[in-house]
């Protein structure tokens, strides 16, 4: 990462850490933050999904979705850029939860949050798409106050997460043609 957005990054971990943390909002925020751990909320949603036939394919392509966020943040991105923890570059900042074991941009915590989301949202009354989006970028900004992120890791997760979620559609359509045919053989 250039120098210059890690010092912006590491300017508002700071501030993060130094303003905004409290004692009464940090349980709220590590709940917040832990749903996106392994990304479980997202697969319980769309597993939920998977059951009754009007929002099996919601549950398709919110799985679809997260293979994809999977794919090109946890096996690809993560490694060919291969940027340490922030708390492991700055000794000043201390984080919140368990240290993470990867490397840390982007988040795949917001990867697959927006993955999941944008997948889901469109086939959804306009509330619960909203809900699931917000939820989406509280667990982004989770990652920031818990201090296991930088904010350009967060940024970059939810972009690619968003790409993602918008691929899985024409993924699954794709998919569903073919099985279709297949069916009919």
């Amino acid at each position: 990462m250039p120098q210059w957005i890690t010092s912006i990054d590491l300017n508002i971990l700071l501030f993060i850490q130094e303003h905004i943390r409290a004692q009464w909002l940090t349980p709220i925020v590590v709940f917040i933050t832990s749903l996106g751990n392994a990304g479980i909320f997202w697969i319980v949603l769309s597993c939920i999904l998977l059951v009754p036939k009007k929002t099996r394919k919601l549950g398709c392509l919110g799985i679809l979705a997260l293979l994809g966020s999977l794919l090109i943040n946890n096996l690809l991105l993560k490694n060919l850029v291969a940027r340490i923890r922030p708390y492991d570059a700055f000794a000043s900042l201390i984080p919140l939860v368990a240290k993470p074991v990867d490397y840390s941009f982007p988040s795949g915590h917001t990867g697959s949050s927006f993955a999941a989301a944008c997948a889901m949202c469109r086939g959804l009354p306009k509330w619960a798409g909203r809900a699931l989006l917000l939820l989406a970028a509280l667990i982004g900004l989770s990652r920031l106050y818990v201090g296991v992120h930088y904010p350009s890791d967060v940024l970059a997760g939810m972009l690619t997460g968003m790409l993602s979620g918008f691929l899985a559609v024409p993924v699954g359509r794709m998919l569903e043609t073919k099985l279709v045919a297949f069916r009919k053989r």
